[in-house]
């Protein structure tokens, strides 16, 4: 599975503090080798759908504080994780 991050994700990981982007990057290798289902069923991510303006999305717990807010496309066959934010929890 590919993992995509958006130009706005790319800057908020250059912000972020070192152990949020060595679990993000520990996430994102997850996804990539052992797929979308093995990493959901990690409890410490808590993987789980949004709601209202961010119907469709889904997110996972970096920290107490930070989130990575992704969408899963689709085109045929392959899958692709496109992540959308890497922030604060503010949603």
């Amino acid at each position: 599975m590919e993992v995509q991050l958006s130009k706005a994700a790319r800057k908020q990981l250059a912000k972020v503090p070192q152990h949020i982007v060595r679990k993000f990057a520990l996430w994102r290798d997850l996804v990539r080798f052992e797929g979308l289902a093995a990493a959901r069923a990690i409890p410490g991510f808590r993987d789980h759908p949004l709601h209202a303006d961010w119907r469709g999305h889904r997110a996972v717990r970096l920290s107490d504080a930070y989130r990575a807010i992704y969408i899963v496309h689709s085109a045929g066959s392959v899958e692709t994780v496109y992540v959308e934010e890497v922030n604060k929890h503010d949603y």
